[in-house]
């Protein structure tokens, strides 16, 4: 294990510096180790840049320098010798540790942590296989982390790193990556305060957490009121330090008067929008064979942070029409085409053991993974826009446009086979046909009453004389 100190020690050390609340000066200079010392008399003039960020950094008020963190033992299985000193490249969040537990704690019973074991993910597939390999080595894996693996010569391999994804598995087996989010050599809290920071892999047609941020009020807010956010402070709780508006730290992450920091990021989210069918948090992870903290624990966790701003009646509210928008999302679409999908794998009529080689596998792959997410985020972020047009329209073009009519197509195709594949395509014939005989699918085929007929004919020629045709 790489302990240059004792955690003890370090303790000491940082509570003696007491981290002041500004990150110092650049020009001040810190009371060095003698292997520190060594380390910045050759990197200030190869790597200025980096050097004058660390000189910013709280850990240089600390005293805390190079050889702190990138120092290891000769058994590492990334250590090499530098100079006359044994170093690995790769600081882990179990390094940080030595000074950072409960930080190092809370993060590793994250869902972060494990954003790195993707590999039988669909996402994962798509860029693995369907797109390629470096594909997946730029892109996927720059945000989820990659498996960092070192050659015999102890240098990393170039096919895993350089990378700081969020799950990133390390060599020494930790998981994660502190400066996913504290970007090196600074590692300054206000860079992870930033709803930007996040942006990095929250944005794009699946989970676009950083544009519905951008377009709710509390994005505008923030960007309009910045420069009464605070962001450098040491403290940084809502109410308290800063009232101006939330960043994605704020609600998912910060202090409050009543709650501590925690780097837990998912530990007051209620509901999971990342399957095709949301469930309640505890409800997913008992399906997984895990016990977490409850769904009713979370959200009252996350009420405490709107009810710095809210009144309780305003965030009650709020989840009346959330817990809504999920509810219908589900019943409406994702649950019957769940349904219908799973049954066309089971019976054959599509591929089963080969991914994204059958039309419908991207229409439904579209409609849960891209416009469904969009439906719920942008609900649970306050982004009408994208609960609307960039969610649930797209979500009904998908079902009644190509997902319903695509299935229609290879039962056709099915019914001229015989035995179990007609079969199997008559039972989901009748699956589709009791979907849409519900009365939220009625308008589609023409049955709904003529008292609803007569109204919303009603309401368009109103329009119409208020606007024109």
């Amino acid at each position: 294990m790489r302990k240059v100190l004792t955690v003890v020690a370090w303790s000491v050390v940082v509570s003696a510096a007491g981290l002041a609340a500004e990150p110092v000066d650049r020009a001040v200079p810190a009371k060095l180790s003698d292997a520190s010392a060594a380390c910045v008399a050759c990197h200030q003039d190869q790597t200025a840049g980096l050097v004058g960020e660390w000189r910013y950094s709280r850990h240089s008020a600390a005293n805390v320098g190079c050889y702190e963190c990138h120092g290891a033992q000769p058994g590492d299985p990334d250590a090499y010798e530098h100079n006359g000193y044994t170093i690995a490249v790769i600081v882990s969040p179990k390094d940080c540790s030595n000074c950072h537990v409960n930080e190092f704690n809370e993060f590793e019973a994250s869902h972060h942590a494990n954003a790195g074991m993707i590999l039988g993910s669909l996402d994962n597939v798509l860029g693995e296989v369907v797109e390629g390999p470096n594909a997946a080595i730029s892109g996927c894996k720059q945000c989820h982390g990659s498996e960092v693996k070192v050659r015999a010569d102890r240098t990393l391999d170039p096919t895993t790193w350089p990378n700081s994804g969020m799950g990133r598995i390390n060599p020494d087996g930790s998981k994660g990556s502190c400066a996913a989010c504290h970007s090196r050599h600074s590692f300054d809290a206000a860079l992870a305060r930033q709803p930007e920071n996040c942006g990095k892999c929250h944005l794009g047609p699946d989970h676009p957490q950083k544009e519905i941020y951008e377009e709710s009020k509390h994005g505008i807010a923030c960007f309009a009121n910045i420069d009464r956010m605070n962001l450098h402070n040491k403290s940084w709780i809502v109410g308290v330090d800063y009232s101006a508006a939330p960043t994605c730290a704020t609600c998912h992450m910060s202090a409050t008067a009543d709650l501590p920091l925690t780097h837990d990021v998912g530990s007051r989210i209620s509901w999971t929008l990342r399957p095709a069918i949301s469930q309640k948090i505890d409800a997913a992870a008992l399906g997984q064979g895990k016990k977490v903290k409850s769904w009713e624990d979370r959200r009252a966790d996350m009420k405490d942070v709107c009810a710095t701003c809210h009144t309780s009646a305003y965030v009650d509210n709020f989840y009346t029409q959330y817990d809504a928008v999920v509810n219908e999302y589900n019943a409406k679409f994702a649950i019957p085409a769940t349904g219908i999908y799973n049954k066309l794998r089971a019976s054959g009529l599509i591929t089963s053991d080969v991914d994204f080689d059958d039309e419908i596998e991207w229409t439904y792959f579209y409609l849960w993974h891209h416009e469904g997410r969009r439906a719920r985020m942008g609900t649970a972020m306050f982004a009408p826009d994208y609960t609307q047009w960039h969610g649930f329209f797209e979500v009904a073009e998908r079902f009644y446009v190509e997902f319903i009519p695509e299935v229609r197509e290879i039962l056709e195709g099915a019914e001229k086979l015989g035995g179990e594949k007609q079969q199997a395509a008559r039972e989901i014939s009748d699956m589709i046909d009791a979907t849409l005989a519900k009365p939220e699918h009625e308008w589609f085929i023409g049955k709904e009453s003529p008292e609803v007929k007569a109204a919303r004919k009603k309401a368009a020629e109103e329009f119409k004389s208020r606007y024109g045709k």
